[in-house]
């Protein structure tokens, strides 16, 4: 499976992941939905819908907790027959960062994928660079660099 990133700092924090928590799916992304790095997606279309359903559940979640007048959660997790589904947000000297990670039941756990991910955590925290001031994403820029982070992502 292909490990990718667009920024770049995140890939060995990745993979490290990726190897110890045995995941199947992992995508880095700011909490606006732009991806950082990639590992398993095979479709750039796959890439943008997963970024931005995840990215949807954390703002929602977010909001509920909110509205409950109680802090964020810390994760969010889904267990199916085969499959689970682990979101969480976490914060680096770069920003705000939404993981999303798939594992196979048959392969990990919740508690392995947890384990790991505090470790994540703490890699990504150490490798971050500090966050240079962000320029305002114009309507004729977004598609391009969309395009330019697809590319990246994908080898292309």
């Amino acid at each position: 499976m292909t490990t990718r990133a667009v920024e770049t700092w995140t890939l060995e924090p990745l993979r490290r992941f990726v190897g110890e928590a045995a995941a199947r799916l992992v995508l880095l992304m700011t909490p606006a939905g732009q991806v950082m790095a990639q590992h398993g997606f095979a479709r750039a279309v796959d890439v943008m819908a997963a970024a931005a359903l995840g990215t949807a559940i954390v703002a929602s979640t977010n909001e509920i907790a909110r509205e409950l007048d109680q802090p964020p959660f810390a994760a969010v997790t889904h267990q199916g027959e085969r499959q689970g589904i682990f979101l969480a947000a976490l914060t680096t000297g770069h920003g705000g960062i939404v993981a999303l990670v798939v594992y196979d039941l048959d392969v990990s756990s919740v508690g392995l994928v947890q384990l790991f991910f505090e470790q994540l955590v703490a890699d990504l925290q150490a490798a971050s660079p500090t966050l240079a001031p962000r320029k305002q994403v114009l309507a004729a820029d977004f598609e391009r660099e969309l395009s330019d982070s697809l590319n990246v992502l994908f080898g292309r």
